[in-house]
């Protein structure tokens, strides 16, 4: 062996990187070949999912990040972009399926009583699972499974004589009473939840304001008692019955 090689062979026994091994300058001992630096481990994008969707039952839209999951799991934020376009698109996953999740019920025929029955359903399974109404109210994410309602309902007030245009701000009206109705719900069960000892309306009425508010001031002292007395689905049938009629009496688009 010449003194070059020698010399060769020693600096491969010294170098702490190689492990004294042809070929593995610059790699760590242990770390398998071919696996790049810094690559993180594959994500199952069920579980991804699944931890979003926890996060946002338990503490609500604000707390969900792509980093808090990222967290969640063990990874970093880029590789939920393998994914994800975004948290909206994150968003929409979470919702996913959980229309689903509740059997469509037995609809009845008539196109008028089919538009209640079907507005009364997804009143009833976004009360269900009020958590949905943070992400609804981001504005244009849904769950593609929910949208046979929308359908029905622009299907049924067609049937009824509207026309396209009507039929969708028709469907516009029903939705904004079921999210404010279900909002609205939600604020009272949260306050009934952790009461305060401020004067929130109509307890704040009072005497005094009988000259600038004498409706409300006859009224204040049953008010709660006329409010709980309120069925979803009769105030459904009044509006639909006053959206039909306008919008079967000619009147211009």
């Amino acid at each position: 062996m010449s003194g070059t090689e020698k010399t060769e062979k020693a600096k491969k026994m010294k170098n702490p990187a190689s492990g004294g091994k042809p070929g593995t300058a610059g790699r760590p001992a242990g770390r398998p070949a071919g696996r790049p630096v810094g690559r993180p481990r594959r994500l199952d994008p069920d579980v991804m999912v699944a931890t979003a969707r926890r996060i946002v039952e338990e503490e609500g839209v604000a707390a969900l990040s792509m980093r808090r999951v990222a967290k969640e799991l063990g990874s970093t934020p880029m590789a939920l972009y393998h994914y994800v376009q975004d948290k909206d698109e994150l968003l929409m996953l979470t919702l996913s399926g959980t229309a689903a999740a509740f059997p469509r019920p037995e609809l009845p025929e008539d196109p008028r009583e089919r538009l209640v029955a079907v507005a009364a359903h997804m009143h009833d399974i976004i009360g269900r699972i009020p958590w949905v109404l943070d992400i609804l109210a981001l504005g244009e994410l849904t769950d593609r499974n929910a949208l046979w309602m929308v359908e029905e309902i622009v299907d049924c007030a067609l049937a009824c004589g509207l026309s396209p245009a009507r039929s969708v701000r028709a469907y516009r009206t029903i939705w904004s009473y079921v999210y404010g109705d279900l909002v609205f719900r939600r604020a009272a069960d949260r306050r009934a939840e952790n009461p305060s000892r401020r004067e929130f309306f109509p307890e704040m009425i009072t005497e005094q304001d009988a000259a600038e508010l004498p409706r409300l001031t006859g009224v204040k002292d049953r008010w709660r008692e006329y409010a709980a007395d309120y069925e979803t689905v009769e105030e459904l049938d009044a509006i639909v019955d006053g959206l039909l009629r306008r919008g079967t009496r000619g009147a211009k688009d």
